[in-house]
């Protein structure tokens, strides 16, 4: 098996010490994908299976990969409703393997890739995958975070103003060339920030369908994974990024559903979708929608736009500059429309 610069001798030797009940020596294999923090399937001497995630090595940003951020949030969970993985050890020795890295339980189950859901085996099964990602979004956003050690994860309060400034400031970095759309969105969004109603939950930063892992054969979430960009923030963030991602076309690099008759397939609407999570986690409604969708399609053309620029600067492929730059223009346009 492909090590991929893991020193499995070392990293036996730590395990042994650290998890009880484990055997060495240890094999590791990479999960394929782009995941910035590597991620190895560990196989014990005795068959036993375990994931670890790695920072990469070498300089990073100062805040970024922060892996021993994933391993507290997930550690936190774990006696809620969440569904999350059990952590084993978080090591900040850098002398192991080379960056600090954490292990967690390792689960057997499902990666659905695709919001159409081709796995599934009828339109009641589909709607039932839709009604969990949709219940374990709710769990997360009703976990008390003062209860579960979580109250000094994020700065709590105004959280879409900040992310606004830090996206736009990420965009002007990145910028390649002026894309009138997305000159428009900035003043637009900042015109129209709603007033901080108070919210703070956990939120999940990256809330989708491919983030998260199903039982094997039943229609239920048995881990949410990829938790690098979760924080305190609100709620309404996670929800946003969620509808915002179906209103994507079938050919992009984030499969949507625009086209789509959900409904014959067993898909439920976003209005039914919202309304069932308001439900869930007590809301009477939510006022000015459009404005959080506008924000997410406006916060993914920002973070495509910086791999726009590292494509030019000659860390990404130029193919992927070309494309990825005609996305940007293609998100803004889109969010655009929810503008009138």
């Amino acid at each position: 098996m492909k090590t991929q610069t893991l020193d499995t001798q070392s990293l036996s030797g730590y395990l042994t010490q650290h998890i009880p009940g484990f055997q060495g020596p240890v094999t590791a294999e990479k999960f394929p994908g782009g995941q910035s923090n590597p991620t190895f399937k560990l196989t014990s001497a005795d068959g036993q299976h375990y994931v670890l995630r790695r920072k990469p090595p070498g300089e990073l940003l100062k805040s970024a990969h922060a892996v021993d951020r994933e391993f507290r949030v997930i550690s936190a969970l774990r006696d809620t409703e969440v569904p999350v993985p059990n952590t084993h050890v978080l090591c900040e020795d850098d002398s192991v393997i080379g960056s600090m890295f954490y292990v967690m339980e390792y689960k057997e189950g499902r990666i659905l890739w695709d919001p159409l859901l081709p796995e599934a085996a009828d339109n009641i099964e589909r709607a039932a995958i839709y009604d969990a990602m949709n219940q374990t979004m709710a769990a997360l956003h009703n976990v008390d975070v003062d209860a579960v050690g979580l109250s000094d994860f994020g700065k709590p309060g105004n959280y879409f103003e900040r992310q606004l400034g830090r996206w736009s400031k990420q965009y002007r970095a990145s910028e390649t060339r002026n894309i009138a759309a997305m000159e428009s969105l900035m003043p637009w969004l900042a015109a129209r920030m709603p007033e901080d109603d108070g919210t703070v939950s956990l939120v999940h930063g990256d809330y989708r369908l491919d983030n998260m892992m199903f039982h094997p054969t039943e229609p239920r979430v048995i881990a949410l994974l990829d938790w690098e960009l979760s924080t305190l923030g609100h709620p309404l963030a996670d929800l946003a990024n969620q509808c915002m991602a179906w209103m994507l076309p079938r050919d992009g690099r984030i499969k949507g559903l625009s086209g789509v008759d959900r409904a014959a397939l067993g898909i439920p609407s976003d209005e039914d979708y919202i309304a069932r999570y308001c439900e869930r986690t007590g809301r009477d409604g939510i006022e000015n929608w459009n404005f959080y969708l506008v924000f997410s399609l406006f916060r993914l053309a920002a973070i495509l736009q910086g791999i726009v620029k590292r494509a030019q600067i000659g860390t990404a492929s130029s193919a992927e500059a070309d494309s990825q730059g005609e996305a940007v223009e293609e998100l803004a346009n889109l969010a655009m429309m929810l503008t009138d």
